[in-house]
């Protein structure tokens, strides 16, 4: 199967599927941060290369609901935002995933699937994630944990903050890869 994971810069949920086998790429402007398949450059440039499955993270500084009271003063990048989340769900591909936290996509475009979080898939983290499903079912808990942090809101600002803020957790990367490789 070719997987496009558009947006990601960190290798996580591409290598995931590439360890099961499948032709897995990551597309981001930056670099990626280990070895593997990746496409440094514009993700819109490469919609039409016949993949089978697409995960999107969006970056969601002008969509999540933590940045809410900025909205008012940054309408025209949450549009621009909102029409490159149009332009990845309307991607000519058969099945797409896309994760952002809780935000404008759901009242400007359409409410989520699906809501998850990382410590529903063993890790030990509270961070609510909306997915946005076509063509795949709800991801399927695989490991509860009862203890649970709060990580990202306590990170302090840094100049990498945002960037860690949106990694995608290894387990929920495994499950992606484990439910939905297999199912296709």
């Amino acid at each position: 199967m070719r997987v496009l994971i558009a947006c990601e810069f960190s290798g996580i949920v591409r290598d995931a599927f590439t360890q099961r086998g499948h032709e897995a790429w990551s597309c981001d402007l930056i670099h990626s941060e280990c070895p593997g398949l990746h496409i440094q450059g514009d993700v819109l440039a490469v919609l039409r290369e016949g993949w089978d499955l697409m995960i999107a993270h969006p970056p969601c500084t002008y969509l999540c609901n933590s940045g809410a009271r900025w909205w008012k003063q940054r309408q025209q990048e949450q549009e621009e935002a909102l029409q490159f989340v149009r332009r990845l769900l309307d991607a000519p591909i058969p099945h797409i995933a896309l994760e952002n936290p809780e935000g404008k996509i759901g009242s400007a475009i359409r409410g989520c699937d699906q809501l998850i979080h990382p410590w529903e898939y063993g890790e030990p983290y509270e961070k609510k994630t909306c997915l946005w499903l076509k063509n795949l079912p709800f991801l399927q808990p695989t490991r509860l944990m009862g203890q649970r942090q709060q990580t990202c809101w306590r990170m302090g600002q840094s100049k990498k903050r945002s960037r860690e803020r949106s990694r995608t957790y290894p387990g929920i990367a495994q499950a992606f890869a484990q439910q939905w490789g297999a199912l296709l």
